[in-house]
């Protein structure tokens, strides 16, 4: 008998299987990395929302146990996955650098914005206001995480590469069992594969498709991420990741001509030098519409649950977030209503 089925292998899986480890709980995980939304991610953790200078609720405590959770995965995997790197907000006027002191002057902000306005030239990036500088952010290298972790697992014997087939799992009262496997918990982290789950469709996960560019620029000369319009991330060999596009009609990961246009558009409107487009990406989020995500139980289900809904912030969140699925199932307490599947009823 394990403790745990985990089905998906994204950041919300991998996160719920390393939170399982730590605690000494068995699990097996299945996943056919049909979703493809966490190898696509950029990977930037950013306690800020730039465009509207808010902190989200709990940044700070998401961002607190992030950093020692991918840490102890790099040791023990022996592998490199998190950057610390500043992320540089470029001024277009300066309304926006006024509106980046009232913030720096607010007392939840204050910590994370850098209180003056830095001038600093990067050949191929003019920024004639300037930038303001974001504190305590960087990016995971979520390929080189999922791969590694992935191989890990299988190492472990505790990962099966397979299409999940929901007409095969039994839910009895204390257990579950699929295909032969019997488990006290199953645990769903299928981003947005979720509208093929028959326990949990019902939930309002849109999703929302983001495109992003992969680029090389030699003679874009930035250590550190750059945000406007778009992101501009350098992850080293003179290598860069641009993005990313909000789609919200589209829900196919297939790379669309529009969506290159719009992020080529917006590139050569922040750097003057050249570059060439080595490849070209698509993810669909998972994300719903009130930006929160989505944990839980099952309401009739009691040993069926669910960790999604991670949406943009899937590396800060996805740690945090499986600590508190795993200590809401081990204690029998429902996780908090603010993140969890009560604010939607079953229909």
């Amino acid at each position: 008998m394990k403790d745990f089925i985990i089905v998906g292998a994204g950041l919300a899986g991998i996160s719920f299987a390393e939170t399982a480890f730590l605690n000494n709980r068995s699990f097996t995980v299945i996943s056919d990395n049909s979703q493809n939304s966490s190898y696509v991610a950029a990977g930037l953790y950013n306690p800020i929302v730039l465009k509207r200078f808010s902190l989200p609720q709990d940044a700070a405590i998401h961002l607190d146990y992030m950093l020692p959770f991918y840490e102890r995965i790099q040791h023990r995997l022996n592998i490199k996955i998190d950057y610390s790197l500043p992320v540089y907000r470029k001024f277009a006027s300066v309304e926006e650098q006024n509106n980046w002191f009232q913030a720096a002057d607010k007392p939840a902000l204050e910590p994370f914005l850098f209180p003056e306005i830095l001038h600093k030239d990067f050949s191929g990036l003019p920024a004639p206001f300037g930038f303001g500088k974001v504190l305590h952010t960087g990016y995971v290298d979520t390929v080189v995480l999922l791969r590694s972790y992935k191989e890990y697992l299988k190492s472990l014997d505790c990962f099966e590469e397979e299409k999940f087939n929901y007409s095969e799992l039994i839910i009895e009262h204390d257990y579950v069992s699929y295909k032969g496997v019997q488990a006290r918990h199953i645990i769903f982290a299928e981003g947005f594969g979720i509208h093929s789950n028959p326990y949990f469709k019902y939930l309002p996960l849109d999703g929302t498709k983001g495109e992003l560019l992969v680029i090389k620029a030699p003679k874009l000369d930035l250590d550190v991420a750059v945000n406007a319009s778009i992101f501009i991330l350098p992850v080293g060999k003179d290598i860069y990741k641009v993005g990313a596009t909000y789609e919200w009609y589209d829900k196919t990961p297939t790379p669309t001509q529009a969506g290159k246009m719009e992020l080529i558009e917006k590139l050569n409107e922040l750097i003057t030098c050249d570059y060439e487009i080595l490849d070209h990406l698509a993810g669909i989020r998972p994300t719903v519409k009130d930006r929160k995500p989505l944990i839980g139980t099952h309401p009739e289900y009691k040993r069926v649950h669910l960790l999604n809904g991670l949406g943009t912030r899937g590396v800060m969140l996805g740690p945090s977030m499986a600590n508190e699925l795993y200590y809401s199932i081990i204690s029998g307490e429902p996780v908090r209503r603010e993140v969890g599947l009560q604010r939607f009823k079953l229909s």
